[in-house]
């Protein structure tokens, strides 16, 4: 019987072959994303020229221009790709009276600006102003808007004393009042002040009970009497009473006072 031959089996490239193939590979990898780099880079280059011009826009009735014009004066020797938008907006957001910056590129070579004013809704304290969300934006205003609603509280309840403004105005406007004033004191009391300067006392318990009976009992009584009303006490556990602003005082000189339970 004729023996069979053994077949060969082909043999591969060796280990350095293969490891020198794979750093081939390797390397073409390699030298097309140093390629495509290169040439963003190239690109960049190109484009990032400096700024031709800066468009400021804004109504510009509380914020002073000059100001703006300092912020922004040096960006013309800044790249119009390489310049730090961020940067930009928070040197003009640090302007007294700016609420928001938004700054956009313009092809080829403009950047723009558009500066969005705060809009004072009500006096905080003597001389500050909150915004329309309750922030204190200026603490110590030159020129503050007397017709503004005046509020106060302890440091830092700016935004609680905006809230309960914001809530109680809706309600007294219903009720055909305005709201001159708002005031939490340190032991966490309320009172308001109405158009034509009555004072009403809510106290620091049951606050929105005692709104509510405000709006439905006390209300009705003084529409018709402003100018004959000195206050209107609500610290009770039932009822209120109206302090009478003209009239003969009591034995104690204090103003005469009508009670009503509820």
């Amino acid at each position: 019987m004729a023996k069979r031959r053994a077949r060969k089996t082909p043999k591969g490239p060796s280990t350095a072959g293969r490891l020198l193939l794979q750093l081939r590979r390797a390397a073409a990898g390699l030298g097309l994303i140093v390629a495509v780099a290169a040439i963003v880079w190239l690109a960049v280059l190109f484009l990032d020229r400096p700024i031709d011009a800066v468009t400021v826009e804004g109504p510009f009735e509380r914020v002073p221009v000059i100001q703006v014009e300092a912020a922004v004066g040096d960006l013309q020797e800044a790249g119009f790709l390489s310049v730090d938008l961020d940067s930009v907006v928070e040197r003009i957001e640090d302007i007294d009276w700016v609420d928001r910056v938004i700054v956009r590129r313009r092809w080829p070579g403009t950047l723009y600006v558009r500066i969005i004013e705060q809009v004072p809704a009500a006096r905080w304290g003597d001389d500050g102003l909150l915004n329309t969300r309750g922030e204190l934006f200026v603490e110590h205003a030159r020129h503050v808007p007397m017709e503004l609603p005046q509020l106060s509280g302890p440091e830092g309840t700016q935004t609680t004393v905006a809230e309960r403004y914001l809530d109680l105005r809706n309600m007294l406007t219903e009720a055909g009042f305005t709201l001159d004033a708002l005031n939490l004191d340190a032991r966490g009391a309320w009172r308001f002040t109405l158009g034509g300067g009555v004072e009403v006392r809510i106290g620091r318990e049951a606050v929105a009970e005692r709104l509510e009976r405000f709006e439905r009992y006390a209300a009705p009584l003084i529409t018709d009497r402003m100018a004959e009303v000195a206050y209107v006490d609500l610290r009770y556990s039932r009822g209120f009473a109206i302090g009478w602003a003209t009239g003969d005082d009591d034995d104690n000189g204090k103003a005469k006072e009508t009670k009503a339970d509820v």
